[in-house]
């Protein structure tokens, strides 16, 4: 099998052929994107979306959302699922913010600060965990972060870039130390397409695939 870095260069190269190369583009601001993560967690995309779109339907500012009954924004949030608890943690998160931030309800300081120093603001806020701060800084910033979901965190594996063992929020520095960072958001979609369309959870298609032959499942099934 090839090193880490080396097998890492190779995915993204077949990757890249197959679909072209991923241009980054920011999808939200920070604070947008960390509250639209939040309303993610444990619901499919249409659901938190949805969420996300009332949510800020119903309140025309993040001062509002933070100052408001938290049972008018667990009802503005409940298509989204677990509304009871992902209300009070966006006011708690906000709160959290406006304090550091002087009263200003804003992320936009992160872009002046270094990716670590980032990171570490971001799980230092109520209930963000690695994987929320890496999307954070890989979808808002640009910065060279692989946020690990269930479908990096399964071709990664059976890729052979760690033991299933380790978990997700290991997965996170485990990839970051042997990808590129100049292959890091390519790697990132390319992972999660993948893991989409041919490298499934159950009856993954390994007949289809064109990293079979350097990828440690697949290899194991000849």
């Amino acid at each position: 099998m090839l090193p880490p870095s080396e097998l890492a260069r190779e995915v993204v190269r077949r990757l890249d052929a197959v679909h072209s190369r991923p241009q980054w583009h920011q999808r939200m601001p920070p604070l947008e994107e960390l509250v639209a993560c939040i309303l993610s967690q444990h619901t499919s995309d249409a659901n938190s979306g949805r969420a996300y779109e009332r949510l800020r339907q119903r309140f025309p500012t993040w001062e509002a959302v933070m100052e408001a009954p938290t049972a008018e924004v667990e009802e503005a949030i409940r298509p989204g699922g677990l509304a009871s608890s992902k209300a009070p943690r966006i006011q708690t998160v906000l709160r959290a913010i406006a304090e550091h931030n002087s009263g200003t309800l804003s992320l936009d300081f992160l872009k002046r600060m270094d990716t670590d120093s980032a990171r570490r603001y971001l799980l230092s806020l109520p209930g963000v965990g690695p994987k929320t701060a890496a999307i954070v800084l890989c979808f808002s910033l640009g910065r060279p972060v692989i946020p690990v979901d269930t479908h990096v965190f399964r071709v990664s594996w059976r890729l052979g870039f760690y033991d299933r063992k380790v978990g997700e929020a290991k997965a996170h520095d485990l990839l970051e130390q042997v990808v590129p960072e100049e292959d890091v958001y390519a790697f990132h979609v390319h992972l999660i397409r993948h893991g989409r369309t041919v490298c499934k959870a159950q009856r993954p298609r390994c007949s289809e695939c064109v990293l079979r032959d350097i990828c440690r499942y697949g290899q194991s099934l000849q």
